[in-house]
């Protein structure tokens, strides 16, 4: 009998921007609530799809629009978006700036892939929505975290050191995960920061029609020297519960939209088509729909707060915008063993320390729940955080 051969299976070598984002990334996948648990964790409204935008991609579907769009996004869908965004601006803007993609989040992708080279510094505030660091993980750049002031908003004497010689600088407003909005006065002085400089900025906006302050929001392209110099990024998910969709669009400076377009088109290809269609539908006949979501949200903000109040050793953060509480413990334990710990009385959050090193002693949780769900998700917190004391 032949004596039997073992062989080792081959060890495969994956590329380095793998181990670059596994170093890099703090994100995390927390569940959907269940029967067992209550889930303030998600990033994403609990509404359903208006039923105009469900019924459009059903009748395009009918319609046989299922080949493949042009590449940088079906023409009526980019002409909308360049009227909305003509307003938003206070500028002429062309429909061929616009580039449709594959949610936020292949936007994000494609254009600071195409922004960034290995060793480029590109700061970001921390805390802040922690997919910035990996994709510029990805692309083999430095990432130069600034931490935030008291308030939560940018503290601008570190910013201006830090943006010394910077590639890029990617925020977004309203923030996740502080819910903060940088109004004019901020978004102006950013602008009197970058003055003079090639500093490209990469303002991703996609809680914009989620804003409570009363007044006026602000995109960064409305303000002079910055709409210069800043790709815009933007989703249909947030305003209009759109999520698993999967349609954002950018617009920005042709040479940089043009970039982009080109890592996108490589990356993703063109999106479908009837979701075109249907988000076409959403820009054009759902503003109502908007508003609705958008108070709903407002109220259920101050339901959080006000269970939250009621917790010893929580001090609470003063959301503007977005759908996020982002309340600091006064526990000495990490926030993912803090997470860890609620999971078991059957409440999931998401660590402060997710969204950078300053977000540590922090916890955020979202009230796109239901007003139901919130309270017995504070509820159960409340019990968690008691029996870790």
């Amino acid at each position: 009998m032949p004596p039997t051969v073992t062989t080792q299976p081959p060890r495969f070598a994956t590329a380095d921007a793998v181990a670059r984002i596994a170093a890099a990334s703090r994100r995390t996948q927390q569940p959907q609530s269940r029967a067992d648990l209550v889930s303030l964790a998600m990033g994403e409204p609990d509404f359903d799809t208006p039923p105009s935008v469900t019924e459009a991609a059903q009748a395009s579907l009918r319609a046989g629009r299922t080949h493949y769009s042009p590449l940088l996004g079906e023409p009526a869908l980019r002409e909308a978006l360049a009227g909305k965004l003509a307003a938003t601006a206070e500028a002429p803007v062309s429909a061929a700036d616009i580039l449709i993609t594959q949610g936020g989040t292949a936007g994000l992708a494609a254009s600071i892939l195409s922004i960034v080279n290995p060793g480029d510094k590109v700061v970001i505030p921390d805390p802040t929505y922690s997919l910035y660091a990996d994709l510029v993980a990805m692309a083999g750049g430095v990432v130069d975290p600034v931490p935030l002031g008291p308030d939560l908003h940018w503290d601008l004497d570190r910013l201006a050191a830090a943006l010394d010689d910077a590639r890029l600088f990617v925020f977004c407003n309203p923030v996740n995960p502080t819910g903060i909005v940088h109004g004019h006065e901020e978004l102006s002085a950013l602008a009197d920061l970058l003055d003079g400089t090639s500093t490209i900025v990469i303002s991703d906006e996609a809680y914009s029609d989620l804003d409570y302050t009363g007044r006026p929001f602000t995109s960064a392209v409305s303000v002079d020297g910055l709409r210069e110099r800043t790709v815009y990024c933007q989703t249909f998910s947030k305003s209009y519960a759109m999520t698993g969709w999967r349609v954002g669009y950018l617009w920005g400076p042709s040479p940089l939209v043009q970039a982009a377009a080109r890592v996108h088109n490589t990356f993703n290809g063109s999106v479908n088509t009837f979701i075109q269609d249907a988000a076409l539908v959403a820009v054009e006949s759902c503003a109502d729909d908007v508003a609705r979501m958008r108070a709903a949200y407002e109220e259920r903000g101050e339901i959080m707060r006000k269970e939250l109040a009621s917790i010893p050793g929580l001090t609470l953060s003063a959301p503007e915008g977005a759908f996020y509480q982002f309340p600091r413990y006064d526990l000495g334990l990490p926030s993912v063993d803090v997470v860890a710990a609620l999971r078991t009385h059957g409440v999931a959050v998401r660590p402060g320390s997710e969204f950078g090193a300053r977000g540590e002693g922090h916890l955020r949780l979202s009230y796109a729940a239901g007003p139901q769900s919130i309270v017995e998700g504070v509820r159960r917190l409340a019990h968690g955080l008691a029996a870790l004391r």
